[in-house]
């Protein structure tokens, strides 16, 4: 047994007053103070001070096979399994001392990640929970397809998804439109019929797993919802121009959704994850990625404002927003970079619906909000303390004194107790 203390507190929900004191005995939270109080004299107080303890936070959109360099998702097909298992521990212990203590895992190669998520459950290897979907299912050539499982005839898609429910994932991850980091397909265009993701979600809802698709543009949106998906990531609503330019993200012209599109995402009342976090500095943009923009004729700042002025319209129409980064596909989106995704989150709508966005909400979407995402007595002790008041400063999500999980204290005062722990902010 032993308590965390600090002067500031969020609990998943709101923040809280006065100073907190947080009680963890046996992996579990047994007790919450907002003020002094007594304790058994020998429970062991890690006072922090002028700092803000919080839940662990919680990445819903993360690929652990991306080591987070340039062309990372390119690297993935070639990996032995022993470069698979190094660079699923770096990611995961880099997400540990961000301070992250739960991610899932949208797209992994030969259900690599559901493998390390069953090591896991067999012997706790001291890093952030693990839950999984395996291979994103996609098309021949589609987004992902180097290391997903391309399907088209429908005995092919119920078979994939029937292979996901042996492997027993989380979740079933398909690509409902082509990606930005997947040269030739078309970020504006759906990958799939509306009667094959029919096909795919009915399969994947009889066997009790949700499906979670990936959707740029309005028509695989609502084709997704017209198929009854769990979950959409991104929600990009991209708008093509009609002009003679390359095809990719060179011919974005906006992230144009109505208001009745946004309203029926609402109304679908499911988790909708739009990946912020990581393009808000103009020197962490690829190269590549630059020259696309140039040839759209808009900068970096214009494209992210269009983004973020969607995702505030969004908020307005209450839409269910959770917090993920899409962590490893790149150096802007790098494992032990998300403070970037919810301080990003906080730029479109109240700080403290940001953090909850990252904690409880993420949390319940994920099917744990009865165990984490919140400071409350049995719950698991997933704890995070950061520098100063997060309140009145969102930015000291970067500076982390001390990180929990599951009981255990892993990373103090940002020294990494856990053995081969890098700091978050090396390259």
């Amino acid at each position: 047994m032993f308590a965390i203390r600090a002067a500031h507190g969020f609990d998943g929900e709101s923040h809280l007053s006065g100073r907190v004191t947080v009680l963890v005995d046996a992996g579990r939270i047994v007790g919450i103070e907002s003020a002094p109080g007594d304790l058994p004299v020998d429970v062991e107080v890690i006072d922090h001070g002028d700092a803000t303890v919080l839940p662990g936070l919680i990445d819903t959109h993360v690929h652990l096979l991306g080591d987070g360099s340039a062309g990372a998702l390119d690297r993935v097909a070639g990996y032995t399994d022993d470069e698979i298992e190094a660079v699923v521990t770096a990611a995961l212990e880099r997400q540990l001392a961000a301070g992250v203590t739960t991610v899932r895992d949208l797209g992994d190669r030969d259900f690599a990640a559901v493998r390390r998520r069953d090591a896991q459950r067999r012997s706790d290897d001291g890093l952030p929970l693990i839950l999984a979907a395996g291979p994103p299912i996609t098309t021949s050539g589609g987004h992902c397809a180097s290391f997903g499982t391309p399907v088209a005839a429908a005995e092919e898609i119920r078979r994939a998804v029937r292979n996901r429910v042996e492997w027993g994932v989380d979740a079933v991850k398909v690509m409902a439109s082509g990606g930005i980091m997947t040269a030739g397909t078309d970020i504006f265009a759906s990958q799939f019929s509306l009667a094959q993701l029919r096909v795919l979600v009915d399969t994947a809802h009889e066997a009790g797993l949700p499906v979670i698709a990936h959707a740029h543009p309005a028509a695989a949106i609502s084709m997704a919802l017209d198929a009854g998906a769990d979950g959409i990531e991104h929600a990009s609503y991209l708008d093509r121009s009609t002009t003679d330019i390359p095809e990719g993200i060179a011919a974005l012209t906006s992230f144009g959704a109505s208001d009745e599109e946004l309203g029926r995402l609402a109304a679908a009342g499911i988790p909708v994850c739009p990946t912020l976090g990581g393009l808000s500095a103009p020197t962490t943009v690829p190269p590549g990625l630059n020259q696309l923009l140039t040839d759209s004729g808009m900068t970096i700042g214009e494209v992210i404002e269009m983004r973020r002025t969607l995702i505030r319209r969004m908020h307005r129409a209450e839409v269910r927003l959770i917090g993920g980064m899409d962590a490893g596909i790149s150096p802007a989106k790098a494992h032990g970079r998300y403070a970037e995704s919810v301080i990003d989150m906080a730029a479109v709508m109240p700080a403290g619906e940001a953090l909850a966005a990252s904690t409880s909400m993420a949390a319940e979407a994920l099917g744990l909000g009865d165990r984490k995402g919140r400071l409350s007595p049995g719950y698991d002790a997933d704890l995070l303390v950061v520098a100063g008041d997060l309140a009145n400063d969102l930015a000291s999500l970067r500076d982390v004194r001390e990180v929990v999980l599951r009981g255990r204290q892993v990373v103090l005062r940002g020294a990494p107790a856990h053995a081969g722990l890098q700091d978050p902010s090396e390259p």
